[in-house]
């Protein structure tokens, strides 16, 4: 059954009801994810100087996406219908074109990353993801509409299948969005409450070997690993994949299998009651919106250049923590909010408002 417990919009003020309630666990994993997010991206230009660093670049991919997008479905269940599911489909939108702009102007003038196509048909980056929010919301709501049973299985098989389309995987971030699609759909169906009954303190312990014994084994084999594998974002083509379609299929069952794992063992490291980092979970979406400018700033001034020792990185994770916690700060909402959230409402109600009188001009 689809569940729709909990009323709690993504980015709300309202007090939280239990120091032990579901969307105290969600709120305190979407921070510690979002710490994790602004880790790997801060670490990747490491990854092919030091094996620790590509370690735990892996072991991080293996989780942090499949579980973000997993809570963000979680946290979708209150409003994916509606005139409300509609508005934050619109706002999607909108932070998708305000961000892409923000992005690639920085980039073509200033960053000049390698390899990076400056379209809107192309995310940069890390904007996939606004493209996939949306993407798996529409495909959710067809689901359900239309009463498909097994949706999870329905998408799984869609992100399958997407490795074989014959265009690059990076396009409207098609490859990334239908392969985490399964993640969407199992936040959205699950009860946090129950899960967080679950993690007993047995459970616990179990799960954060897990998660450390696949921490060691992607170290000992990160030189047969490469990044990409897990990035999500290539097709089989692009992947090299193709040689045997069985295969192909078998890698992302099988990478799919290791998200799993790892999703469900990062779960022993989260807390489950109110505290210092729950309010902190309100305001992931500033610190994924533009960690992505600190990132390419450092990179810009030289700062990897200096990173050359155990020091240092431990400095950099230390560094990408606190600036985590700085852009979940209220003040950073109350200054952003306009660009992080623009009103949509008001946007699109220009552009038709625009279209009626051009209209009417013209009549």
């Amino acid at each position: 059954m689809w569940e729709r417990k909990l009323q709690h919009p993504m980015l709300s003020n309202a007090p939280i009801k239990s120091p032990w309630s579901g969307e105290t666990f969600g709120l305190n994993l979407r921070f510690l994810l979002i710490v994790t997010v602004f880790v790997a991206n801060a670490i990747e230009p490491l990854i092919h100087a030091m094996p620790e660093m590509k370690a735990l670049f892996l072991w991080i991919f293996t989780f942090h996406m499949p579980l973000f997008v997993g809570v963000t479905g979680y946290f979708a269940r209150s409003n994916l219908f509606s005139e409300k599911g509609n508005r934050i489909l619109r706002q999607i939108a909108l932070q998708y074109i305000v961000f892409q702009s923000i992005y690639s102007l920085l980039d073509y003038f200033l960053f000049r990353v390698p390899g990076v196509t400056h379209s809107f048909f192309v995310p940069y980056l890390l904007l996939w993801f606004l493209i996939g929010h949306l993407v798996w919301r529409i495909v959710l709501r067809v689901f359900i509409h239309n009463g498909v049973k097994h949706p999870v299985l329905w998408s799984i098989a869609l992100g399958v299948l997407v490795g074989f389309i014959p265009f690059g995987g990076a396009w409207f971030a098609i490859s990334r969005t239908f392969v985490y699609l399964p993640f969407f759909v199992i936040g959205y169906s699950c009860s946090l409450a129950s899960l967080r009954q679950r993690v007993t303190i047995p459970i616990r312990l179990m799960g954060a070997l897990v998660s450390a014994g696949l921490l060691i084994g992607l170290y000992l084999l990160a030189p047969q690993i490469e990044p990409i594998w897990l990035m999500n974002n290539m097709t089989f083509y692009e992947l090299g994949w193709t040689s045997n379609g069985l295969s192909a299929i078998a890698l992302r069952f099988a990478i799919y299998l290791v998200e799993f794992i790892a999703s469900i063992a990062f779960l022993a490291w989260v807390p489950q009651r109110i505290c210092a980092i729950t309010d902190l979970g309100r305001r992931t979406l500033y610190v994924f919106l533009l960690h992505g400018l600190i990132v390419r700033f450092a990179e810009y001034f030289g700062l990897y250049q200096h990173v050359t020792s155990g020091i240092a990185v431990s400095l950099l994770i230390m560094f990408s923590i606190g600036c985590t916690v700085l852009l979940a700060q209220p003040i950073v909402r109350n200054i952003a909010h306009p660009l992080i959230e623009p009103n949509g409402e008001a946007v699109f109600g220009w552009v038709r408002r625009d279209a009626w009188r051009r209209r009417m001009k013209h009549s």
